[in-house]
């Protein structure tokens, strides 16, 4: 006995209209997913050699930029080390300067501290000038604990009328928790016509 095939009820139109959307937004779900999972071809030569490439006045300034914080960055931990290693309360520092030094050519200063030798510094003829020009030159910088200290400082150079000259003086000052500021100056005696080394402390 044949049976007789009933034919599948078709939706409704209104479920048509509802399975439709779904349809697609399944397919699109797909053909997406697969395309993130393709590989990406490799971009031609001609599109990566046409890139824009920064400007030559733009890339100086970043460079000019990036040398700048360098230098801050640089001089930042300069002086963070300074704090560190000379603390205010023990820091004593030394200077030269020259007041027109034309009776005198200096070659080299030596400083001691409580008879403890503390720098010997050898002058260039660049470094010499630069104290003419008025120039002042830290020549030590260490920690000294408060009290009673004794300074000598033996300057070495080239005198009137060319001789070899050398000359020390001596300074007896008082430490106390703030940082203690000396210089040596030389100067010329117009009326002794001789070179003069005079050592005080920076109030």
């Amino acid at each position: 006995m044949l049976k007789r095939c009933l034919p599948l009820p078709l939706p409704s139109l209104r479920l048509q209209g509802l399975l439709l959307p779904a349809l697609l937004v399944l397919a699109g779900f797909f053909s997406a997913a697969h395309a993130e999972d393709a590989p990406v071809p490799p971009a031609p030569p001609e599109a990566a050699a046409s890139a824009p490439e920064p400007p030559p006045a733009a890339l100086d300034t970043r460079i000019q930029d990036a040398k700048a914080d360098v230098i801050r960055l640089n001089r930042d931990l300069l002086v963070l080390e300074e704090e560190l290693l000379f603390p205010a309360n023990t820091q004593v520092a030394l200077f030269v300067s020259m007041d027109v030094g034309k009776l005198f050519e200096l070659d080299s200063v030596q400083i001691k501290l409580d008879d403890k030798l503390v720098t010997n510094y050898l002058y260039t003829p660049a470094e010499v000038k630069a104290l003419h020009r008025g120039g002042v030159q830290r020549v030590y910088l260490g920690n000294l604990r408060a009290g009673e200290h004794v300074l000598t400082a033996f300057f070495t150079g080239g005198g009137p009328h060319e001789r070899d000259y050398k000359r020390a003086t001596t300074l007896k000052f008082a430490k106390g928790t703030e940082p203690a500021y000396i210089e040596l100056k030389i100067q010329d005696s117009t009326a002794k016509l001789q070179p003069e080394f005079n050592v005080k402390v920076w109030q």
